[in-house]
Order: C-alpha cells, then structure tokens, then sequence
C-alpha cells in the first residue's frame, strides 16, 4: 500500500508542477496585467496544493489566505485603482529581456549546484516515518517571535491599499 500512496503522489506532484510551470510561464508572458495576475494566482494555489501532498496542512492554508487570498487581492486592487490599462498591452517587456536568459540560466545553475552539493545523498522520509506536528505549536513557534513584524506588514498593506485610493480619486 506504501508503494501505491508513493506512486500517486508522485503523479499528483508531476501534474500540480505541470500546471505551475504552463502558469509561470503565462505570468510573463500575458499581454494582460489582470489576466497575469490571475495566473500567478494559479501558480500560489499550486504551491499550496504542493504542500499538501508533503502532508503540511497549515502551510498550505496559510498560502491560500495570505498569499492567494490577501495579497493577489491587493495587487488587483493596485492595478484597478491605479488607472492601469486593464486591456492588453504591447510594450510591457524591456528591450533588454535577452540579457535576461543567460541571467536566469546561470541563477538556476548556482541553484540547482548548491542543493545538490548541500543536500548529497539525503533522502526525505516516507510517510510512515514523517513526524506530524499539531498546527498549534507551528503558529506559536512562528506568531510569538514575529507578532510584530507581521503587524507591521499588515500596516504597510493598510498604507499601499490607502495610497492607491488616494493615486486613483479624481481631484
């Protein structure tokens, strides 16, 4: 049984990775910052969805309310209320995006060559050996030490939600 709960979980992670990757890719491509919007939602409910299949049920909820939930929110709020095109746009790229491959394909180099060398030949357990941890004592190992920079970071989200209504009014 161990075996067959391996196997779909390794085809539910290669579909979910599927989806992100055609997502991803949509992100820089759309002519639409709304519709590239959308799809960077796609790819955040697929790391979510990813979290789930590594059994981390509170930080994949925790991606969807903070990440897809409030903060995709506010970017589409940001680019309705600050008069942004919301019909496709022609000159959204940088004239200098081809220096920008050889960039990312040394970047995912350094990358990929720091986790092989840092992780050699580390296996991650199975799920009859992975530790479950209550989400009580993961949201008081994280919310007693940062209460208050994520206080903070609600109040600067306050601040740009207020500055975009305050760019967008008409005088």
């Amino acid at each position: 049984m161990l075996a067959e709960a391996l196997v779909a979980q390794n085809i539910a992670f290669g579909i979910i990775a599927a989806v992100m990757i055609v997502g991803a890719f949509r992100v820089v491509t759309s002519d639409n910052v709304v519709h590239a919007a959308l799809w960077l939602v796609c790819v955040l409910a697929g790391a979510a969805a990813q979290y789930l299949l590594v059994y981390a049920e509170f930080v994949a909820i925790t991606q969807i309310l903070v990440y897809v939930g409030a903060v995709m929110v506010l970017f589409l709020f940001g680019v309705m209320l600050t008069r942004a095109r919301i019909g496709s746009e022609s000159n959204l790229n940088n004239k200098n995006w081809a220096l920008g491959i050889p960039v990312a394909l040394a970047l995912f180099a350094a990358m990929a060559i720091a986790l092989v060398g840092g992780f050699k030949d580390e296996y991650l357990p199975g799920p009859s050996k992975a530790i479950r941890i209550d989400t009580q004592s993961i949201s008081d190992a994280i919310f007693k030490p940062y209460l208050l920079p994520f206080w903070a970071l609600s109040f600067v989200l306050l601040v740009a939600v207020i500055g975009a209504i305050v760019l967008a009014r008409k005088d």
